[in-house]
């Protein structure tokens, strides 16, 4: 079908989910741990042009340790500084980007 990014960590099992679910559907699959590779400002901005707040997880564990500064700081400097705090996947293929996995979601790709 086609090729597709996935931006995630490898622990997660939403993105392990997605990612068995796209490659039995026929798409190929380049998978982007976040947490080992982060995203650099360019890859981070078109992310949060598109989703904006909907970019970060708020019920992460990674959230409820953070600072009373950091919550309240904007989802630019959270991400940049915690990209485990990252909504996952993100799924694009160059052109559509999409978030989560949810049967929305799922329709896009499958």
């Amino acid at each position: 079908m086609t090729d597709l990014t996935l931006f995630g960590l490898p622990t997660c099992d939403t993105c392990r989910k997605a990612r068995k679910a796209l490659e039995g559907a026929g798409h190929s699959i380049t998978f982007r741990d976040i947490r080992a590779d982060p995203l650099t400002e360019a890859e981070w901005q078109p992310l949060l042009v598109e989703f904006g707040d909907r970019l970060v997880n708020r019920k992460s564990t990674t959230w409820r340790g953070l600072s009373d500064w950091m919550q309240a700081s904007e989802a630019e400097e959270q991400l940049k500084t915690h990209p485990a705090l990252m909504k996952r996947p993100v799924i694009t293929d160059g052109a559509t980007r999409t978030l989560g996995w949810d049967a929305e979601v799922q329709a896009v790709w499958m």
